[in-house]
């Protein structure tokens, strides 16, 4: 069993969503866990390195690789980011990324591969359904870790999601500069999502969450976007 695992709490987790780093420590820390948090860790860049900034990105890049540099396992509540860092740090930092891409897991793969847990010890009473980000799905490859995780959450009643691969339209800038379609893919996966029945709605990323949240609170819909972590943290 690994003893230690350092939080990357990623930009929108720490500014906008901090409750989700939170509900991730808390998750580490009850199955035994010493969690570290290095203070000097920043943005790992992957919105400069989407939206086309590659000098930028490198910079931060190497500022990822110096702050957790060490460390052997860092673990991360989005999808997106590790994903980025898994990907992409490595070519930014050739020949000096000394491992840290390889020691960085999101939440639910850390929790099934890396601790090799499948029962966090979860009570969350709810209908959930459950949205595999792109990131997840396609670039990171977390599979069915998520599902497995949640069906172990005593009380928690898990629904299937029509058309569960179909993106929900954020894509980071992706909906800043083409809103239109994007306000057009997260209509359906908003209209999947009730069509589930659920009282939750469920995913590894924040950054998602936020747009079908935004989506489901102008429909007026009762539905709640939950990140995993949150949902695990719950005893009762």
């Amino acid at each position: 069993m690994i003893g230690r695992a350092a939080l990357f709490v990623t930009c929108l987790a720490d500014t906008l969503y901090p409750a989700v780093g939170i509900a991730t420590v808390t998750v580490l820390e009850r199955l035994g866990l010493e969690v570290g948090f290095p203070r000097e860790q920043t943005c790992c860049g992957q919105m400069h390195f989407n939206a086309g900034y590659v000098d930028e990105a490198r910079v931060l890049a190497r500022r990822f690789v110096d702050v957790f540099a060490g460390e052997p396992v860092v673990v991360t509540p989005s999808a997106s980011c590790a994903a980025h860092v898994r990907e992409h740090v490595p070519e930014l930092v050739p020949g000096g990324a000394r491992g840290v891409p390889d020691a960085v897991l999101e939440l639910s793969q850390f929790l099934t591969d890396g601790a090799g847990v499948a029962d966090v010890g979860a009570r969350f009473r709810a209908k959930v359904t459950y949205h595999p980000t792109c990131h997840s799905l396609r670039a990171l490859g977390v599979g069915d870790a998520p599902l497995g995780l949640l069906r172990a959450v005593e009380g928690l009643e898990l629904v299937e999601l029509p058309e569960p691969d179909e993106c929900c339209g954020f894509g980071g800038t992706f909906a800043v500069k083409n809103a239109a379609v994007s306000t057009a893919m997260l209509d359906d996966k908003v209209a999947n999502i009730e069509a589930a029945g659920a009282d939750v709605v469920c995913a590894c990323d924040a950054s998602c969450l936020m747009h079908i949240g935004g989506g489901l609170r102008r429909r007026g819909s009762p539905v709640r976007a939950v990140h995993l972590a949150e949902i695990l943290a719950r005893v009762g």
